[in-house]
Parts: structure tokens; sequence; C-alpha cells
């Protein structure tokens, strides 16, 4: 009888130990078809059972999934201390960045109508890739909650994280704890556009869903663009790549002539964007920073370029823009000293591929796009008996000075140093520079500083047989430039006095 007790309880001990490990395995095959690939860098693996798997979870199950991250733990490095600077790592408020939660609740931003609009229930699944590099932990980590907190579970195929040779790899490999999350990690630095492409070339599902590292997404994000993508086919952007359109949805059909190369720029200006079928191209093939589309220049941004992007914008000017790159350095004329490097290279493949000029590029592909109008500009020299104001460069100095000297030229033909616009802004201009002002004090220097019709210090109006500076309401005077040593000889603003000689002027402009 005992021998039979025993035989029996050894039989219960196999059948409850059986149980366990049965138990045991069901739980890791739901967490490891998504988790377990992503942590080295990898990014295959899960399979169709894993992917079923995840979308047949209950909110329940989801929930706990994403609560069992460890996200203490995960924030704790190079947190920001007392007594720190909280701009200093990543250019912004590191502090309150930290504590904000990561699945904070955000207001519905759409537009009342949006919220009336319903999607078809069979959208097609996405890849979402997401690039950074030394990204704050705490925004990086926001981006990917909310994508996973405000989306629904069944249209995210899988959340692929590119890593640009972050100082950190653990700052990637630790977030493929979260559910559908790999992680890739470049052996080096490789930019934005190579980043996005090797995601590409590692997503499975048939629609790439490209974000920025610091976002949040809100609610529906997603099935509208899914949507277009399903009804169209091709590719839709939150942001389309024309300028000055910040809204609504492009479309553009498979079989459109749309070209890598705009797909790619639009990456690069687009927080969100997503293609069908994504075109398969060499990394190699397309830097940041060589972009080229045959026929048509890259898109610009805002009124021409008001808006500076991340990248040189002020190399994108140089080889595309032509004339039209006065306007460029109009808005921004900071861009003067910023390095674009050698674009010879570029302008010699513009040349070979038979490019479309940038007129060509304002009449025919973004004629809505206002340009500033000069039509009514004036232009001619300024005069002051036999000497004429001039524009001079001067060996070591990277600004021209403004100085008074004889007029030279043919009758009708002035000398291109001494020859001005007066613009529609009310801009006395030569070029890239116009008659400016650091002071408004009398006998203020009048200077020659890059054109930036935003800047009131450079608008001027003829008052009489005078020209007289708007914000100031003095006058521009000769009379240091006239007497002055050679070191000395300047223009200056004095008060008006009608009977001044040194203020009279003969303009070409009323």
């Amino acid at each position: 009888m005992k021998r039979l007790c025993r035989r029996l309880a050894v039989a219960v001990a196999v059948l409850v130990w059986l149980g366990a490990l049965v138990y045991l395995l069901v739980l890791s095959r739901r967490g490891l078809p998504e988790l377990g690939t992503g942590a080295g860098g990898g990014g295959g693996g899960g399979g169709v059972a894993g992917e079923t798997a995840f979308n047949q979870m209950s909110d329940a199950e989801w929930e706990d999934m994403l609560e069992g991250f460890d996200e203490r733990g995960y924030l704790s490095a190079r947190r920001w201390k007392p007594g720190d600077d909280p701009y200093t790592l990543y250019a912004f408020n590191q502090r309150e960045s930290e504590r904000i939660p990561s699945n904070r609740a955000l207001r519905d931003t759409r537009h009342y109508r949006c919220t009336t609009l319903h999607y078809d229930s069979d959208l097609p699944p996405t890849s979402i890739i997401i690039t950074f590099h030394n990204e704050a932990r705490s925004t990086l980590l926001r981006t990917i909650r909310s994508v996973l907190n405000r989306t629904p579970v069944h249209l995210i195929h899988e959340i692929i994280l590119v890593d640009d040779f972050s100082d950190d790899e653990s700052d990637c490999q630790l977030l493929t704890k979260l559910p559908k999350v790999k992680c890739l990690r470049n052996s080096k630095r490789e930019g934005l556009i190579r980043s996005r492409v090797r995601g590409a070339d590692a997503a499975r599902a048939g629609v790439l869903t490209f974000l920025d590292s610091h976002c949040e997404v809100n609610k529906d994000w997603l099935p509208p663009l899914l949507q277009r993508i399903k009804q169209f086919g091709g590719m839709a952007s939150s942001e389309t790549p024309r300028p000055s359109i910040r809204q609504g949805v492009r479309v553009v059909p498979p079989d459109s002539s749309v070209s890598v190369e705009e797909v790619l720029l639009a990456l690069i200006e687009s927080g969100v964007f997503i293609r069908d079928s994504f075109v398969q191209v060499s990394p190699l093939s397309v830097p940041s920073t060589r972009i080229t589309v045959s026929g048509v220049p890259p898109f610009i941004p805002d009124e021409l370029l008001a808006n500076e992007l991340r990248r040189n914008t002020r190399r994108t000017a140089e080889v595309w823009m032509d004339d039209f790159s006065l306007f460029y350095y109009s808005a921004r004329p900071a861009a003067r000293g910023k390095s674009y490097g050698d674009i010879r290279g570029r302008v010699e493949l513009r040349k070979k591929l038979k490019c479309k000029s940038f007129k060509w590029y304002l009449d025919n592909v973004y004629p809505e796009l206002k340009v500033p109008d000069d039509s009514d500009s004036q232009s001619g020299v300024i005069k002051q008996r036999q000497n004429c104001l001039e524009l001079r460069r001067l060996e070591g100095q990277e600004l021209p000075v403004l100085t008074l000297a004889p007029c030279i030229g043919t009758e009708g033909v002035p000398s291109s140093n001494q020859e001005w616009v007066y613009t529609h802004g009310q801009q006395i201009r030569q070029q890239q520079h116009c008659l400016s002002l650091s002071t408004t004090f009398p006998a203020s220097q009048v200077l020659l500083m890059p054109c930036n019709m935003a800047d009131g210090k450079q608008r001027w109006q003829k008052s009489g047989t005078h020209l007289e500076h708007l914000v100031s309401r003095f006058c521009l005077d000769s009379e240091m430039a006239l007497d002055g040593m050679d070191s000395s000889r300047m223009l200056v603003i004095s008060p008006c006095e009608l009977s001044a000689y040194t203020q009279r002027w003969e303009v070409p402009f009323s």
C-alpha cells in the first residue's frame, strides 16, 4: 500500500512538473517573437505565429507588457543632476523632459471634422522605422510609448530602431523589451538617409512609416495615411515635400514619375512618411547632402528657404537657386558665415544632367510660390556733384565698405560697384548688400550688410534731395567722407538739414 501511494505521489509530481513546463513554454512563446531578435542589433525572426500572437492579445495583456518595462531603470542613465545646465546635453530642457511621463495623456488636436471620419478595418500593417543618434532617453521612450499607446495593435507590424552609432548602445537595445520593438545598430555614423535605408531594407511589412525620434503621435495618426495607401497605392505623407504646404496628405500613384531622390528628400523634411513597395537603393548612392533630380531641383523650404533645415541650406542655395539665392540670403543673412564645402562637383553634375533652372522650377513646378517682386525697383548711381556712392572691397575684410568716390563709367552705363537698386522694400541694395546701420545715433556710420527684408535699419526713403533713414529719421551725410583722413572717411547719418550740401543727393528713384 505504501509503495502504491509513493508511486501515485511521484506520478502526480511529474504531471504537475509537466504542466508547469507547458505553462512556461506558452508564456515564453507569447513574449519572444518580437523581443528576442532585436537585442543584439539583429532584426529578423518573429514569424507569422508571433505576429498573430501579438495581434490576438487582449488589451489587458498588452498593457501588462507595457507596464512590465523598467522605465525607471532605463531613464537612470545620463539623468539630469541638480546644478547642471539642463540644456547642455540635448539643447532642450532635459530636466522638464524627464519630468514628463512617457505615457502622458494628450489633448486630441485633430480638427473636429476629422473625428467623424471612419477608416477600413482591413488596413495594411506597417513597419515603423525610427532613426536616432545620442537621443535623450526620455524623448526616445516617449516617442515609442506614444506609438504603442495610440496605434491599433494590428497595424504595427514592427518598430525598427536604427541606432546611428550612439555613444551608448544600450539606448537602443534595452528598448527591445517593449513589444514589437527591434534594434539595428550602425557600426559607424551613417547619417539620416543611410540609416533610414537600412531600416527599410530590414523591414518586413509592405508599408513603411518613418518617424523622428523625438515626437509624440496623437489619436488616429496612422489610419488616415494607411487608408490613402490602400485606396491609391504609392506614398502618403503627413507633410508634402513642396514648400509652404504643411497640411493634408499628398498621394502619388506607384506608376508616377516620382523618383527615389524625391522620396528620400521627403524623408529628410517630413516627420512622417509612408511609401508602399519602397524602392530599393544603395545607401552609397544617396548621401543626404547629395540629392539630385534631373529636370527638377530639390524641393526648397518655405518662402524660398526662409525655414532653415537641419541640413546646410546654403549649399542648396549655391547649387540650385541661381540668381534667386539673393532672397535666401536676405531671409537668412547668418548663412553667409556658414561653410558649405566644395560644390564644384554638384554644379558640374547639374550641368551634365541638364537640369532645369530655378526660374523654370518656380514657373512650372511651384508657380503659386510668391517671389518678392522687384519689378518696380529703380537702379542707377547715387550722386553728389562729381562723386558717387561706391561699394568697395578691402583685403582681409569679409564685408565691403561704403565709400564716396569719383563717378566712373560711360554715359548711361555706370560702373557695377557704383550702381544701386532701390527695392520695393525701401532698401538701397547692390547685389547682396544693403545700406544699413548698427546704431541709430547721430554720426553713426552707414554700413553695407547682407540684405535682410526684416531689418528696419535697412529702410530708406527719398525726402526732397535728401536720403532719410526711416528708423532714426536722420539723413545720409558725406561730411566725414569728404573732410576726414583716408582711415576715417565714411558715410554717416546726421540730423536732417535742408541747407547742408553734404546731405543733398541725386538719386535714380522717387
